[in-house]
């Protein structure tokens, strides 16, 4: 079986979340791999070595990113992460999924523009699968 995406990520606090999530990525063999990090810093430690080392570990096509976290929160991941400017992210793309429903959230995320889109939780299955298949098509 041929998966979408071959990697992705989930970068969240939130242990119910993470468990429906993770389930319907595997239901669906929406990825084959899935890297989890329970908050920002973990994440930017991983992808700063991922970055620099990249036959070690790999980069994730696909991130969905909380905006709320202890340690380090979304906002603080992208603003870090886009000090490092390196080209192999061109090929990821990174979905907020956060329970915000404020504007200024939604406004701010589009001025990023390691942002593709604003998922607002919860997420439902098409929008899940959609985000997946939409994004297996362009590494094909």
């Amino acid at each position: 079986m041929k998966y979408p995406i071959e990697l992705a990520c989930i970068i969240d606090d939130d242990d119910m979340y993470i468990n429906l999530i993770t389930r319907i990525i595997d239901a669906k063999k929406l990825s084959k791999n899935l890297l989890i990090f329970s908050n920002g810093k973990e994440a930017l430690d991983y992808f700063i070595a991922a970055l620099e080392n990249i036959k070690n570990q790999g980069i994730p096509k696909v991130i969905l990113l909380d905006l709320n976290m202890p340690v380090m929160d979304g906002w603080q991941f992208l603003t870090e992460l886009a000090k490092h400017h390196f080209p192999n992210l061109k090929d990821t793309t990174i979905y907020i999924v956060s329970s915000s429903i404020n504007p200024a959230d939604l406004e701010r995320s589009k001025a990023i523009e390691l942002v593709s889109d604003f998922l607002i939780k919860p997420v439902n299955f098409e929008q899940l699968e959609r985000v997946f298949l939409e994004e297996g098509k362009t590494s094909a």
